[in-house]
């Protein structure tokens, strides 16, 4: 009795440490509607459209699904499943050169909260829902 008590006590402080860490960890499915698309919206979709300086640099056109797993000229940008061979996360994680770590000019970069939805996605499968 007292060692299913003390295992019971170890799993939840490890989840609440685990969802404290990683808020990502507490929502499940991560929708590209919900949760992905607004993200891109606020923080991408300046540069990232025809017309943008993003676009015209690399080809990337972030304005719907389709042309956000289309990638850029050089390739995709998102590999379903794999969030750390995924050239967003890269970028946004600065896992990249400092001088392309996007979104370009923002202080600080992205919130790990943010980051953290990204990442979840894609090793989600990056589905369009």
């Amino acid at each position: 009795m007292k060692n299913k008590i003390l295992m019971r006590s170890i799993v939840l402080t490890v989840s609440s440490f685990l969802v404290t860490a990683f808020p990502a960890l507490a929502l499940g499915d991560v929708s590209y509607t919900n949760d992905v698309k607004p993200i891109l919206h606020d923080y991408c979709l300046s540069c990232h459209q025809p017309g943008g300086k993003g676009y015209e640099r690399s080809g990337l056109d972030m304005s719907t699904y389709q042309s956000l797993m289309k990638g850029t000229n050089y390739g995709a940008v998102i590999q379903p499943g794999d969030s750390f061979s995924s050239v967003l996360i890269q970028l946004v994680e600065g896992r990249a050169h400092p001088s392309i770590k996007m979104p370009y000019g923002l202080e600080g970069g992205l919130s790990k909260d943010k980051i953290g939805l990204l990442k979840t996605w894609v090793k989600q499968g990056a589905k369009n829902n």
